[in-house]
């Protein structure tokens, strides 16, 4: 089983520069061991559904420590029987640019 989120998550109570907490987050999701991507715009993970779930809570509960107000998208494409696709989507459509 293969579950991939888009994960985006910040402070919008902080000012114009939040890369202090999204550091916080990529932390934690470094430290998860689920494979993973960063991107300009958020964060490409993989893994199981209950680990992905358990890991963007952590996310939340770290910043909800001292951010009054936060931002947070999940897009999620789930695939049974799929795995490593964190890599393999992105090469099925290499071929064809």
């Amino acid at each position: 089983m293969s579950a991939l989120i888009d994960f985006s998550i910040f402070p919008v109570d902080k000012g114009e520069s939040v890369s202090p907490y999204v550091t916080r987050v990529v932390r934690i999701i470094r430290d998860s061991g689920l494979k993973y991507k960063i991107g300009p715009m958020g964060t490409t993970i993989e893994g199981e559904w209950d680990e992905l779930m358990s890991m963007v809570t952590l996310c939340f509960k770290e910043l909800k420590e001292d951010c009054g107000r936060i931002y947070m998208s999940i897009k999620v494409d789930y695939r049974a029987g799929g795995s490593d696709r964190i890599v393999s989507k992105v090469k099925s459509v290499g071929g064809s640019l």
